[in-house]
């Protein structure tokens, strides 16, 4: 379906290619709307905090992109683009959409639910590392690199599914915050809300997804560098929902709703992008020792920042955090393009 596409583009003017552009950013964003309205209407209705069900519903949905590009990349041979994938999403979600969102305003920290889910945040991006270190040789990961085996990954995926039935049971146990008691809500049942959510999220992800190749299409026709294109369409392409659905919700007055999104996407990212892609890989993904050199440093570090951010923030993430996290996002991406790490 992708060559069918690519080919379609390619015999397309570029005017056409700027409409395809257009069309395809405009159901992104009505994807997003559609998507940040119904969730918070779900939270409302369960009285669940909004920062949960973005950790869940919603980040399990906008994650579905780096999920197929990675595990397409593992099953054709490709699986360090795999696990580059999984890792510059996540230091796209904390460092680039995390800073947006905190520059247009300060994001509202839900008590005991950000600092659960946030630790859980950061101990998925150790358990990667860790998980990429070969037991037998680890003194080599800077020259030889390592790899993230394939029973990892089926362990990633059985972590997965724990994480989504605790998170369920925190819910139950009247672990949310924000409890709302139900007062002017539209006469609408959590069944036709959850379907609503699932075609918004439908809408989002398929849009994202014909979005990208059309950009790389149309950059090749003005001819900015196919390394350029490739370094930066592939982690920040999949992350385009989670970057609409955050400005989205930030917009809307919802930006714990946005929090919980990255959050939930970073541990996604670990859990199902590069669980499911190492499944589906005899050999495992490859780690390559740039990934031990930058990569893997560049998003403990940005995980780092984050956590610190909501230690000292309180109840809100000040915006001084956001403009640390942006900046260091845009340092790592150009120390990555420098090429002083090989």
């Amino acid at each position: 379906m992708e060559h069918l596409f690519a080919q379609f583009l390619g015999a397309r003017s570029l005017p056409v290619l700027f409409l395809i552009m257009a069309v395809c950013i405009y159901a992104l964003s009505r994807g997003a709307d559609w998507l940040v309205e119904e969730a918070v209407l779900l939270s409302r209705k369960w009285g669940v905090p909004k920062l949960l069900i973005g950790a869940t519903v919603v980040s399990l949905g906008t994650t579905l992109p780096e999920a197929a590009v990675s595990v397409f990349a593992a099953i054709e041979g490709k699986p360090d683009i795999a696990l580059g994938n999984a890792v510059g999403s996540i230091i796209c979600d904390t460092g680039l959409i995390l800073g947006i969102a905190t520059l247009m305003s300060p994001l509202p920290l839900t008590g005991q639910v950000v600092h659960r889910q946030g630790w859980l945040q950061l101990g998925a991006g150790f358990l990667l590392v860790a998980a990429c270190i070969p037991l037998s040789d680890p003194g080599g990961i800077f020259s030889r690199g390592g790899v993230l085996p394939r029973y990892m990954g089926v362990v990633f995926l059985g972590l997965l599914a724990v994480y989504m039935w605790v998170s369920v049971r925190w819910v139950r146990s009247g672990g949310g915050e924000e409890q709302d008691n139900g007062e002017d809500l539209p006469d609408v049942s959590g069944l036709a809300t959850l379907v609503k959510i699932v075609f918004s999220i439908g809408l989002v992800v398929i849009s994202s997804r014909l979005l990208i190749p059309t950009v790389q299409e149309t950059a090749m026709r003005l001819s900015v560098p196919e390394s350029i294109i490739g370094a930066t369409l592939v982690a920040f392409g999949t992350s385009l929902p989670e970057l609409v659905t955050a400005v989205t919700a930030v917009r809307k007055g919802h930006g714990e709703l946005a929090v919980g999104n990255v959050i939930g996407a970073d541990i996604l990212n670990v859990l199902f992008v590069a669980g499911a892609s190492a499944a589906v890989t005899p050999e495992g993904l490859l780690a390559p020792p740039h990934f031990f050199k930058l990569l893997f440093p560049s998003m403990l570090l940005v995980l780092l920042l984050f956590r610190a951010g909501i230690h000292y923030s309180g109840d809100r993430l000040k915006r001084p955090f956001g403009v640390a996290l942006l900046g260091l996002y845009l340092a790592l991406t150009l120390l990555s393009y420098s090429g002083l790490v090989s």
